[in-house]
């Protein structure tokens, strides 16, 4: 399970997803000044204690993204199901990104301010690319398995 490329590109997969949950994603400047941070549970005035807004939808949608590679790695036996528990994860991650840009955007609007992004913003996208390639390398180990079982 350790030795494959694919347990790698998992692992730095959750690695990178589970840094979402430390790090804002975006910063918006209003225009009276006033300063928010937008990370994975809503936005946030800088310097200040609290949530200004909570957003549901994305804390719910990253918990599952961060679970799904871990619970894949124990289903190295099970090499298809892993393949599709990965391409359904790819799909959420990118719902992921696509649904943290609509709240940064909408965020953006309604305070007529300037959006800031951080490099955490990009996380989810860049765990969607290695999930990608860990779907490659277990289908090359698939692939493996099949062609040694026609020559027994």
């Amino acid at each position: 399970m350790i030795q494959r490329i694919q347990t790698v590109y998992l692992l730095v997969a959750t690695i990178l997803i589970g840094s979402v949950f430390a790090y804002p994603l975006a910063e918006l400047l209003s225009s009276d000044g006033q300063v928010f941070i937008y990370s994975f549970n809503g936005l946030s005035i800088e310097n200040e204690e609290g949530l200004y807004l909570l957003t549901i939808p994305p804390i719910i949608l990253l918990g599952i993204t961060a679970l799904m590679p871990i619970a894949s790695l124990f289903l190295y036996k099970k090499r298809i199901i892993q393949m599709r528990l990965n391409s359904f994860n790819i799909m959420l991650l990118l719902g992921y990104v696509g649904l943290n840009y609509y709240y940064i955007h909408n965020f953006s609007k309604q305070l007529d301010g300037v959006v800031s992004y951080q490099i955490t913003a990009i996380f989810p996208f860049v765990a969607a690319v290695l999930t990608y390639l860990a779907i490659r390398a277990i289908g090359k180990d698939e692939a493996l398995i099949r062609s040694m079982d026609r020559i027994r």
